[in-house]
Formats: C-alpha cells, sequence, structure tokens
C-alpha cells in the first residue's frame, strides 16, 4: 500500500512559476495525484476600493494570461497540467469542505521564519531592518524541482485559460516606444535574467544605469515577473551570487540585492500593520486634509499637467503599463506634495494600470512617498524641474511621449511654459491649446529656469546639471520595482 495521500490540490496563486516552488514540490512527492489549480478571482477585474478604477487595466491582464498558459505549458511538459476556477476558492476550501490546508511561504528573499525578529518588532526603518537582515539571517537555498510531476487526477481535465474578452478587457495595443516587449511566464523570466547577467553584463553597471528612463537594460525589469511570481527572488540572488563568483562583485551586483531585500521589506510591513496600509492616515496614522480633486486628478492620470516630466511618465505607463523606478518617484510626489491630493488616488491608479503591481510594494511605497509610511525624513518632495534636467537633460525622454512638444529643443522642453512667444511659435506650440499650460508651477521650480540647452526661456541662466547628480537621501522612493 502507498503511504501517500491520494489528492493533494495545489492552489497557485502569484506563483505562476515551477522553479524554486514549493508548493509543487512538496505535493509530488506527498500526494500520488497532484491537481495544480489557478482561479481567476472576479473581484480582481472589479473596481479599485475607494475610487473604481478598473482594478485589473489590460496591459496586466494580458501578462497573467501569458503568465498563467506558460505554466501550463511547462506543467504539461513535466505530466502535469493547470485547471482553472472562477471564484477564489481558499477561504471556501477551508471553511466549507473538509479538506485539510497547508500553506507556504514562498514570495520572500528571506524567509519569514528566518528573521531575527517577530513581525511585531520589525523596524519601522529600513536601513535597521536591512543591517539587521544581512548580519544575522541567510538566504535559503532554492528548492530543486523533480523533472516529472505527479498526473492529475483520473477524470479531471485541463482548464482553459480565459480570453481578456472573457474577462471583459479589450486586448491593448503594442506601443513601439516601450522600453521592451514584455511577456509574461517564467519562461521568459527566466530569459530575462539570464540576459541581464549573462549575455549582457548589464547587472554589474545597475547602479550607474538605475534611474534611466529609455531602454531595456538601464534596469532589469525584473519586479514585472517577481509580482506574479514567475521568477523567483531566491533564484535571482543565487543567480548574483553565482555571477560574482565567475565574473566580478561589486556595488552594482549588491544593488540589485539591495532592492530585493526592500521589496522583502514592504511586505513584512504589510504583515505587520495589516489594513492600516490602506488607510487614508497610512501606518502613521497621520491626519492630513487631502484633496479629492476630480479635474486635477484626469490631468494627472491623462498625462496632461502641463508639466512635460511628469506628463511623459504618465502617458508612458498608460500606453505600456510600466514607468520606471525613477518615474514612479516623481509622478507620486507630484501628485501628494504639489497636487495635494489624497495619496490613495494615486495608489490605486498604479494598481490598475501598472503590469509589475502588487500589493505590498505598490501601497508601501505611496505611504512612503505621501510621508504618512515608514520613512525617517519628514515633507520629502521631488523638483520637477530639477528632476526632469537631472535626468533627462536634453529632453528626449519628453519628446518620446509628448509629442506635441518634439519641436522644442534641447531641455527646455521640461520648461515649455516659460518659453518666449518667438521660441514657441518656431516649436509650433501653442500653450492652452496644443499642450496645457502647467496646472501648477512649484515655487522651487524657478531656481531651475534656463538651465538648459534650448534657449528662449523669459528667465536667466545657462548650463544644466550633470546627469551623474544624485539626489542624495530621496533615492528610496518606488523601492523593488528595479
Amino acid at each position: 500500500m502507498s503511504s501517500k495521500v491520494k489528492v493533494i490540490v495545489c492552489l497557485l496563486r502569484n506563483d505562476l512559476r515551477l522553479h524554486d516552488n514549493e508548493v509543487l514540490q512538496w505535493a509530488n512527492k506527498t500526494a500520488e495525484f497532484v491537481l495544480p489549480l489557478y482561479c481567476f478571482d472576479p473581484r480582481h477585474f472589479q473596481g479599485t476600493y475607494h475610487f473604481g478604477f478598473p482594478k485589473t487595466g489590460a496591459h496586466r491582464a494580458k501578462f497573467l494570461l501569458e503568465s498563467v498558459a506558460d505554466l501550463q505549458n511547462t506543467l504539461k511538459s513535466k505530466g502535469s497540467k493547470v485547471t482553472n476556477e472562477e471564484l477564489d476558492v481558499e477561504t471556501g476550501l477551508q471553511t466549507n469542505c473538509s479538506v485539510k490546508l497547508q500553506t507556504f511561504w514562498g514570495h520572500t528573499l528571506y524567509h519569514r521564519d528566518d528573521l531575527p525578529f517577530g513581525i511585531k518588532q520589525l523596524p519601522d526603518v529600513y536601513t535597521q531592518f536591512r543591517k539587521r537582515v544581512e548580519d544575522q539571517a541567510r538566504v535559503r537555498k532554492s528548492f530543486t524541482m523533480p523533472d516529472t510531476l505527479q498526473p492529475l487526477p483520473p477524470g479531471i481535465e485541463e482548464g482553459q485559460v480565459p480570453s481578456l474578452q472573457d474577462l471583459g478587457l479589450k486586448a491593448p495595443a503594442e506601443d513601439s516606444r516601450s522600453v521592451m516587449s514584455f511577456r509574461g511566464g517564467e519562461t521568459v523570466a527566466l530569459d530575462r535574467l539570464n540576459h541581464y547577467l549573462w549575455q549582457s553584463d548589464s547587472v554589474s553597471t545597475y547602479k550607474e544605469t538605475r534611474n534611466g528612463l529609455v531602454g531595456s537594460d538601464y534596469s532589469t525589469k525584473f519586479s514585472v515577473w517577481l509580482a506574479h511570481g514567475c521568477i523567483s527572488p531566491r533564484h535571482i540572488y543565487w543567480e548574483i551570487k553565482r555571477y560574482e563568483s565567475e565574473r566580478v562583485a561589486n556595488q552594482s551586483t549588491y544593488w540589485v540585492i539591495f532592492e530585493l531585500l526592500w521589496r522583502d521589506y514592504f511586505r513584512f510591513v504589510a504583515l505587520k500593520y495589516g489594513n492600516k496600509l490602506f488607510f487614508q492616515g497610512g501606518i502613521q496614522g497621520k491626519t492630513i486634509p487631502w484633496k479629492q480633486d476630480q479635474m486635477l486628478l484626469k490631468s494627472w492620470t491623462e498625462g496632461k499637467t502641463g508639466v512635460p516630466f511628469v506628463d511623459a511618465n504618465m502617458r508612458e505607463m498608460a500606453a505600456t503599463g510600466f514607468m520606471s523606478n525613477r518615474g514612479r518617484q516623481n509622478v507620486a510626489s507630484f501628485l501628494t506634495k504639489d497636487l495635494k491630493l489624497d495619496w490613495r488616488m494615486g495608489a490605486e491608479w498604479f494598481e490598475s494600470l501598472l503590469i509589475d503591481h502588487d500589493v505590498c510594494s505598490n501601497y508601501g511605497n505611496w505611504l512612503y512617498s505621501a510621508g504618512i509610511g515608514n520613512d525617517p525624513r519628514e515633507d520629502r518632495k521631488f523638483n520637477m524641474v530639477k528632476q526632469g534636467l537631472d535626468y533627462d537633460p536634453e529632453g528626449d525622454y519628453v519628446r518620446l511621449w509628448v509629442p506635441e512638444l518634439e519641436k522644442v529643443k534641447g531641455g527646455a522642453v521640461h520648461t515649455v511654459w516659460t518659453l518666449n512667444p518667438a521660441t514657441l511659435s518656431s516649436a509650433e506650440v501653442s500653450l492652452g491649446e496644443t499642450y496645457p499650460n502647467p496646472i501648477v508651477v512649484a515655487p522651487e521650480w524657478s531656481r531651475h529656469i534656463g538651465k538648459s540647452k534650448g534657449g528662449g526661456a523669459r528667465g536667466g541662466g545657462s548650463g544644466r546639471p550633470s546627469t551623474q547628480k544624485q539626489n542624495r537621501g530621496i533615492d528610496f522612493y518606488f523601492k523593488g520595482s528595479q
């Protein structure tokens, strides 16, 4: 007689991969038949909680469907398959069915049980958390997966992955300006890791390039696949360690791991504070008179604020489902500090559009940006003009995404509202008609007016900041987005 359990149902959620998957590894050695199950929860395709944006936009839904289909093909090649349901059944399985529920922790680099403190004692400052974890904890080895998997139970048929139309969505248009063509699935994720480390050596310069805006290799882009569990953070870690031993170990290779640890941190913060993550006052419980001006929000979401660096980033996210880490920092600061809008408006808009959205990182970062989260400094604010000049000094990124300004020369595009009438006329720009006047002008921006190539500004000044300048102390927004 076999001592194995007859059937184990593996409820897959944000762990859409075969490699380093403890659930599948445990089930395969414990049961005679394994039923991998993915549930398309209809609640994920309704509106966001407060403001009713589509909770899962077309870009992320497309990526999700590709990820499920890829896992289905991988499991099929190993002797198994994936079935699917239209309901989130985890709670129902436990309360309404006579089944034993076994859960596993597999989303973080460091396992929850290996932390050198309890969750309630989690430090509220990242640096304190990082130092203790790096000194006192270890990253577990990835699980070795079997070459073949146990079959589905008799009589169970392979599930059909729904279409976007089945989920009530239209297929998003491809945009040639996207930093890369994002495709879902473990296969693509592992290819991306191989490319970024072994084929291009881009990981060796990550710290220097991570604030880029255009192109596929200025940053890892791993967050897109991590958010869906298409790649394991432990697998990334151990591949980087292998890279360091075989090629080079430097600040850049460490910095990718540093970002993975930020991602861990926000998950543990969510465990510590629970639903406070979604409260208007954040985990600090602050009372701030946030506005909920729908016209201002509309200008921000549509990339029509009249502030070119903000608009370019917002349009990129709407068109592709992705935005650089540098862009996320700026548009979040603009919404919360310049427009003084309710931070939850921004968080829910990001939730709707971003391919790499995950609850903990998104809301943790928005709390951070709004000054009501894990931030030892208060009143952090980004200077939109300085940031544009620092990270897009020639204005190439703005002109890519804001074609109305494509004839404005050089970095002057970042302060188009200050250009004289002759310069605007020659660039075929009519403020308030072809491109909006800025909906707000912060006083600190004036210090950087005219400090760009392109001329024609009403103010004086010459030269431009070096692209190598870093904004000390404010580089840690939207950590884990990589």
